[in-house]
């Protein structure tokens, strides 16, 4: 039998140096079902990262693999470039009645590339087109995708540093992160201050910044960490967009169908974006990314933004089966739930170790922040940032069978991002597993403290 280590070598003899997920996750998957995945040495893993968020319905769901299934034995098109089909008209009737109305009736779609990052360029092209400005507005924490301008809105200095010539006139805003609150005030008050710097900023003839073609925002911070916006902040915030005349790009690439506790999460909040920017889930474990915006904005000609693989059409079957199981069977509903269970359960947890300084979340995309408390506080009480602590809980964590990615400030966020599926008794596994990983890494970094 081969195993892991053939597999990895092999990888890493032939793959790129810009590889990651092997590199935490070292492992050569040869099923997967669920929630859960095998290794080709037959160990089995719950999988709480779910292809970053892409996993709606977890591995193989049976209703994906009977829409794939349906368009491969009906001889349907699987590669049509923008042409459009009965399936194509079938998505996005499916897709707009996932949406608010109040969105939906005044909106347009643009397929893109298959990627989140492919679909955040487009917006960009878009908004700049329509507003004939050139500048955008970004946040601190911020992620976005790894192409050139995708990439210039990321807050994560990391994996910018070495890159040369990234879009310029990329503005940086204050985000809410109660924990670690930019204006050193946390909860409330603090993301009250930060809507204030906004607006004064953006009404500031002498700010510096001259007005933007648009700004780009996730409601949950995913790779920052899981850090949600408070609903009245985002509220504000698209308050002072619209008086300024700023459109609005809402990335819902993580956050879109179900994971937040709603279809889309700018929806917790009540406010209607000009853009949104959807992938992941959108294609049911496939390739598949659009923006959906106001008509409005549509002011670009044929051409404007193009890619060879825009609605891919096995995709496009796929994500729609998801979008109807997610609401036939309230997915959203549940991931509120069960979200709240986990927050709690981690809550609990967070009086028995000396690791977690946070914990946080919206629906079931949840983060627990590792700390070192071993330090000295700051003003709010917030510990510094632990890196290796967390990297330590995330490996005891896979040597016990289940799969969590970091995120965050120095990768010091341990993020919980399981299929929409997992019922609650899987996820007190998960709890269980994360609490006994935790322990046997602060007996190894903190010995006092246990």
């Amino acid at each position: 039998m081969l195993t892991n280590e053939f597999y990895l070598n092999s990888q890493n003899k032939r793959e790129s140096n810009a590889r990651s997920y092997p590199r935490r996750i070292p492992i050569a998957i040869s099923e997967a079902e669920g929630i859960y995945i095998k290794d080709v040495e037959n160990k089995t893993y719950i999988d709480c990262l779910a292809g970053a968020g892409t996993l709606a319905l977890g591995h193989n769901h049976p209703v994906v693999i009977q829409a794939m299934e349906n368009v491969i034995k009906g001889k349907r098109p699987l590669h049509t470039l923008d042409l459009t089909t009965p399936m194509k008209e079938e998505f996005v009737e499916e897709l707009y009645n996932a949406l608010p109305p109040s969105f939906a009736e005044h909106a347009k779609i643009q397929f893109c590339g298959p990627s989140g990052s492919d679909a955040i360029e487009a917006a960009m092209k878009l908004v700049k087109t329509a507003t004939g400005r050139g500048g955008m507005l970004s946040f601190q924490g911020g992620y976005h995708g790894m192409t050139n301008g995708s990439l210039s809105l990321m807050g994560n200095l990391g994996p910018k540093s070495s890159i040369q010539n990234l879009m310029p006139d990329v503005h940086f805003l204050p985000y809410p992160y109660s924990y670690r609150c930019p204006f050193g005030i946390g909860g409330d008050e603090g993301a009250a201050v930060g809507s204030t710097f906004i607006d004064r900023t953006l009404n500031d003839p002498e700010s510096g910044i001259v007005k933007p073609a648009g700004m780009v925002m996730e409601i949950v911070q995913g790779e920052g960490g899981a850090i949600p916006a408070p609903d009245e902040w985002v509220r504000e915030v698209r308050r002072i967009t619209a008086e300024q005349q700023i459109p609005l790009i809402v990335d819902e690439v993580q956050t879109g169908f179900g994971r937040t506790g709603k279809m889309f999460a700018f929806e917790h909040s009540g406010i209607t974006p000009d853009a949104v920017v959807l992938s992941k889930a959108i294609g049911g474990t496939l390739p598949l990314a659009v923006v959906v915006y106001h008509k409005d904005l549509d002011q670009w000609g044929p051409g404007a933004h193009s890619g060879t693989f825009r609605g891919n059409q096995l995709a496009i079957a796929a994500g729609t089966a998801t979008m109807r199981f997610i609401k036939q069977e309230k997915l959203d509903e549940q991931a509120s739930l069960l979200g709240d269970f986990l927050m709690l359960r981690l809550n609990q947890m967070k009086q028995d170790l000396s690791s977690i300084g946070d914990v946080r979340g919206l629906g079931l995309m949840v983060g627990a922040e590792i700390v070192d408390k071993t330090a000295s506080a700051d003003g709010l009480g917030s510990y510094p940032a632990h890196p290796k602590l967390a990297k330590r809980i995330q490996q005891e964590c896979f040597k016990r069978g289940l799969i969590l990615e970091l995120g965050g400030r120095h990768g010091s966020t341990v993020r919980f991002l399981p299929p929409l599926i997992i019922t609650k008794e899987q996820l007190e596994t998960v709890c269980g597993l994360f609490y006994e990983a935790a322990l046997a890494a602060e007996k190894e970094f903190i010995p006092s403290f246990v």
